[in-house]
């Protein structure tokens, strides 16, 4: 008897319904043909919430999010937008439904299929086999700290404030995340700050020893400046396992180690919140790309990353780690058959559109399968 989880997907904007119509191909796939069903539901979210509702996301879409097993999102945004106050924004969608479902462990993983190790800008040898979890805190720290805005000071001038703030509870439950991830993985956690200029990064640095004494050390800890992540990251990308930072770092380091695997159209996220007292723990799951306007509508979108975040969805949610598996399976076979979108596109390989790419993919999910 199938166990039925409700999905709510939120295409969004710009290419966000083109690589969620191929991601609701392999859904469709996983329930008709395996132990798990899905009761699927949808929403406007950003620009095309904007448009209808003249609000990034409505009260009735974040009710859905609340009550699903698993949010799956698209992208958000585009220069259509570019004039509309700051609070109407499409990307203040998305950072409601951060905050509201309180999703503050944000996993992006680095993963550089065999088959893409060419693609990358650095050169193969440094970043073949790459296998690297980024864990980045998602609700603290300077982009919500207070006080912030622009100010004007008595002579006219101006000043813009932003607050770097972080709590105990804040880091130890970052950091609980990225020790358990790292005891799945080759246990070693680097912890990333600025303790050498920061009050908030040296209480960082702190909390996260503290925390690894206490509780996790049969695993490996380490700690590093990020401006030394940052050229480690591109030096010798293999030292790394689980790395946890700040939600600024975390931005910051999360881009460069994207641009490693050669494409963002390759890497899935994932934004979880604490377990509740039902067991159950809010989540979101995204393409690390945007919107991409440019390409919208054109059929040249990648929707791997987006099918990647499904399977992060039946990993790190639904606890289908079989299913998980396959869906990376199907993936890297259709890499490995030489199937590529315009972002990946290779001398000697077969470019396809959005919706091949799909499809293939469900092709090989079918051969895996047998």
């Amino acid at each position: 008897m199938k166990s039925n989880r409700k999905v709510l997907m939120l295409p969004g904007d710009g290419i966000g319904p083109e690589v969620m119509n191929e991601t609701k191909k392999v859904i469709n796939w996983f329930d008709k043909r395996r132990e798990v069903g899905f009761d699927l539901d949808e929403g406007l979210v950003g620009g095309a919430s904007y448009d209808k509702h003249k609000t990034p996301l409505t009260d009735e879409v974040m009710d859905k999010a609340f009550n699903s097993d698993g949010v799956l999102f698209g992208a958000v945004g585009g220069p259509t937008y570019d004039n509309l106050p700051f609070s109407e924004k499409p990307e203040r969608g998305l950072l409601r439904l951060r905050k509201e479902l309180g999703l503050f462990a944000n996993l992006r993983p680095a993963i550089v299929f065999d088959a893409l190790a060419d693609a990358s800008s650095l050169k193969k040898e440094i970043v073949s086999g790459l296998d690297i979890m980024i864990l980045r805190e998602l609700t603290g720290g300077i982009y919500f700290g207070e006080p912030r805005g622009i100010n004007e000071l008595p002579d006219g001038s101006k000043v813009g404030i932003n607050t770097e703030v972080y709590s105990t509870n804040e880091i130890r439950r970052v950091g609980d995340v990225a020790f358990e991830l790292a005891s799945k993985r080759r246990g070693l956690v680097h912890s990333v700050e600025k303790a050498n200029v920061m009050e908030s990064g040296l209480f960082w640095r702190q909390e996260m020893q503290k925390l690894y004494e206490e509780k996790y050390e049969d695993l490996k800890l380490e700690h590093m400046y990020a401006d030394n992540c940052a050229m480690q990251l591109v030096r010798d990308p293999h030292q790394f396992d689980v790395i946890v930072t700040t939600n600024l770092f975390g931005d910051l380091l999360s881009d460069i180690s994207a641009q490693l695997t050669g494409s963002l159209g390759m890497l899935p996220s994932a934004s979880l919140g604490i377990v509740n007292e039902y067991g159950i723990r809010k989540s979101l799951f995204e393409p690390v790309h945007g919107s991409a306007p440019d390409i919208s509508g054109q059929g040249k979108a990648n929707p791997i990353a987006m099918i990647l975040s499904f399977s992060m969805m039946l990993r790190y949610s639904l606890d289908r780690i079989e299913d998980a598996n396959l869906v990376e399976q199907a993936v890297t076979k259709a890499l490995e058959d030489g199937l590529r979108t315009a972002d990946i596109m290779q001398p000697g390989k077969t470019l396809i559109s959005t919706e091949q790419m799909g499809a293939e993919i469900c092709n090989r999910l079918d051969q895996l399968s047998v």
